[in-house]
């Protein structure tokens, strides 16, 4: 079947898709249009849970996450909309039955942990007494933090709320809301969810993209992309030799303005990386696991959107205490010119908002591939 759109137009719609093209009502309804937030604890800047909704709500503050999930219209392991907890369940089920996680469970622990918080309420692994020495790297956990993330795992404990980045753990039957299904799907229901939310985020997707890091599915997601091909609720294209799935109904309603957008690298339109080079000629990578001399962009790198054109990546600190926000290594495409009126405005605008965004009431262009562009921001710019 031919495509019902150019390249540039998916990508387009792709973009509207993830939120990126209007301004998103609320942080549950805009989790629910993507599926999840991936969680993240790089703090060199503001973490990239809390940027990627603000990429898409510019009202967005980060105690709108949290409250979102104290009033149980999220749930996390990811962020994830309270409405697919029944999704989780298989993984749950599978665990509670013996399967295996990090660690071996330790159930006189596990039973001792959940006595406590159903006497108590609440409890971080903070409030755990550590009995066996210093605390080492992560798989050192104390036997307790083992135990809540066994049992939160398990679905017998769910996140209640994060107090400085730590987990607070309460019983399930008293987190969540009553209405909600807790009946395990099957295969083929949970693959049609698979779907059906990867083609709310980004318009259209192959049977690999909905099954990614799905272990298992791929079959089934196939099986039922062919079951709702025929029953007209999908259609396909083949592009490089790949088909890809969309909704007939689908249209282009958001127009694609002039701005950038600074996206980190957990970022939902980001994070298939082979879906992010195929489509939009960009070959990106997290340089966070990489030894220091052998970086190339620099530690944590956003991502510059330009349109519907990826034209680089910005290495990024915020100094917090001078207020400052340190744009150490900034990297432009081969090929684009950064002199572009409308792209240096739209820059400006982007930085100066993510400056904003992490507290920052400066920001410096430090080292940058592009002369002129460096002599462009010499000097510090105050907000």
């Amino acid at each position: 079947m031919s495509s019902p759109f150019s390249p540039r137009e998916w990508l387009q719609l792709n973009m509207q898709q993830q939120g990126l093209l209007q301004p998103q009502a609320s942080v549950s309804e805009l989790i629910s249009r993507l599926g999840y937030v991936q969680i993240d604890s790089i703090n060199v800047v503001e973490r990239a849970h809390h940027h990627v909704l603000h990429s898409r709500m510019p009202q967005y503050q980060t105690q709108m996450l949290d409250t979102a999930l104290a009033q149980g219209e999220i749930f996390a392991a990811a962020y994830l909309p309270i409405a697919d907890y029944c999704f989780s369940l298989q993984r749950k089920q599978l665990l509670q039955n013996g399967g295996k996680h990090w660690f071996e469970s330790d159930d006189k622990v596990m039973q001792e942990v959940r006595a406590r918080i159903r006497a108590e309420g609440p409890l971080k692994a903070s409030d755990f007494e550590h009995t066996e020495g210093k605390n080492g790297a992560w798989w050192d956990w104390k036997p307790a933090k083992k135990a809540l993330e066994q049992l939160f795992m398990r679905g017998e404990l769910m996140v209640v709320r994060r107090e400085k980045f730590q987990k607070c753990y309460d019983l399930t039957e008293r987190v969540l809301p009553s209405h909600i299904n807790t009946q395990a799907p099957s295969e083929s229901e949970f693959a049609r969810h698979l779907i059906e939310r990867y083609l709310d985020a980004h318009a259209f997707g192959s049977a690999a993209q909905m099954a990614y890091l799905r272990k298992g599915i791929k079959a089934h997601v196939s099986e039922q992309l062919t079951a709702m091909q025929s029953q007209g609720e999908l259609a396909s294209f083949k592009a490089e030799g790949q088909w890809y799935f969309y909704r007939p109904e689908l249209q282009i309603t958001a127009a694609l303005p002039n701005r950038v957008w600074l996206l980190n690298p957990f970022d939902n339109l980001l994070i298939q990386r082979q879906r992010l080079k195929q489509w939009f000629d960009f070959d990106y990578q997290i340089e966070v696991y990489v030894p220091a001399e052998k970086r190339q962009y620099g530690y944590y790198s956003l991502a510059i959107l330009w349109r519907d054109r990826f034209v680089g990546r910005v290495d990024v600190k915020a100094e917090r205490q001078s207020g400052l926000l340190l744009l150490q290594q900034l990297t432009l495409e081969a090929g684009f010119d950064g002199m572009d009126d409308d792209f240096c405005a739209a820059f400006e605008a982007a930085v100066t908002e993510y400056a904003r965004f992490n507290g920052c009431s400066r920001w410096k262009l430090v080292k940058a591939n592009h002369k002129a562009f460096k002599q462009k921001y010499a000097r510090q710019q105050k907000i």
